[in-house]
């Protein structure tokens, strides 16, 4: 479901053609308007993440085709923005979902990672709905109120959604409980 990012030529050929989707391109962080330009952009987010600054999964599909990518963006005190994007012939069937567990597992179980900020555009609905949908988000425009205001500095653009490692943790643990109970009650 998730890779660490690669310079690998069908894999950035992949993921370029799906960015740069109309529907897909504006809400992209690092936007590169050519492919050598991608290439270089995916060069520095590897060695970005070399040097701890952030973490960059590719998300691949049930055949293993890159669809996608999931980042966590400047990575201080144990915190960073989720930044996500997946290409337009697989929104809709759950990849997104899917994606955001799996990072979530590795960020809060395998890394140093304790809060996840998810910096949503007002306008962007879309994003909005799939945020308010997770039972681990919260909305954090005003128990965030310094981070609410660094994001928002000239006026206010995004919302401020944050994902504590503790509240996943619950999550986590519940969904985990559900899936062996539901394992028992099919053995007996």
């Amino acid at each position: 479901m998730l890779k660490k990012r690669e310079l690998s030529g069908h894999e950035c050929h992949a993921l370029f053609e799906l960015m740069t989707h109309p529907d897909v391109f504006p809400f992209v962080r690092h936007k590169a308007y050519s492919f050598e330009e991608f290439m270089f952009l995916t060069k520095q987010t590897i060695e970005a993440e070399e040097r701890g600054e952030l973490i960059s999964r590719t998300i691949l599909d049930e055949w293993d085709n890159p669809i996608g990518t999931i980042n966590l963006f400047d990575i201080r005190d144990n915190a960073g923005f989720l930044g996500t994007w997946i290409g337009k012939p697989y929104h809709g069937k759950g990849y997104n979902s899917l994606a955001k567990d799996a990072f979530f597992q590795e960020l809060f179980f395998d890394k140093e990672i304790e809060t996840v900020y998810m910096r949503i555009r007002q306008e962007n609905i879309r994003s909005k709905k799939a945020a308010e949908k997770l039972p681990y988000s919260t909305l954090a425009n005003e128990s965030r109120s310094a981070v609410f205001q660094q994001i928002n500095q000239e006026k206010i653009i995004y919302d401020l959604y944050e994902i504590p490692r503790d509240l996943y943790t619950m999550h986590y643990l519940r969904m985990d409980s559900n899936i062996q109970e539901f394992q028992h009650q099919l053995k007996a």
